[in-house]
């Protein structure tokens, strides 16, 4: 199995920039799909951006052009780089590996979780 750690989270302003890690350990993460979750109280889930194994991105609607996914094999670490930050950008912010799936972006076919990195926008 593997683990994953985030780190980066924090206090930024409104249109600031922060740079979220997740570093993986007890397999590689190029062998699994890679995703970043946010998840505010009360509110499901939500894929924020994820990158196959092939290194293919997929990002939601609300943070296009805003946030890039990317990774380093060797670092074993995924990176969400979030820029233009705003209010709705705040929530608990999760890195998730799966093998494979079709949908990228949904939670449900994540298996393995880190334990989350809180974002504050204000």
């Amino acid at each position: 199995d593997v683990q994953l750690v985030e780190s980066g989270g924090g206090s930024v302003q409104l249109g600031g920039s922060l740079t979220l890690s997740c570093v993986a350990s007890g397999d590689t993460i190029g062998r699994y799909c890679m995703g970043w979750f946010r998840q505010i109280p009360d509110r499901e889930r939500e894929g924020v951006a994820a990158i196959d194994s092939d290194g293919v991105s997929t990002y939601a609607d609300s943070v296009k052009g805003r946030f890039t996914i990317s990774k380093d094999n060797a670092k074993n670490t995924v990176y969400l780089q979030m820029s233009s930050l705003k209010l709705e950008d705040t929530g608990m912010y999760y890195c998730a590996a799966v093998w494979w799936t079709t949908d990228t972006l949904r939670s449900e076919n994540y298996k393995w979780w880190g334990q989350g990195t809180q974002v504050t926008v204000s």
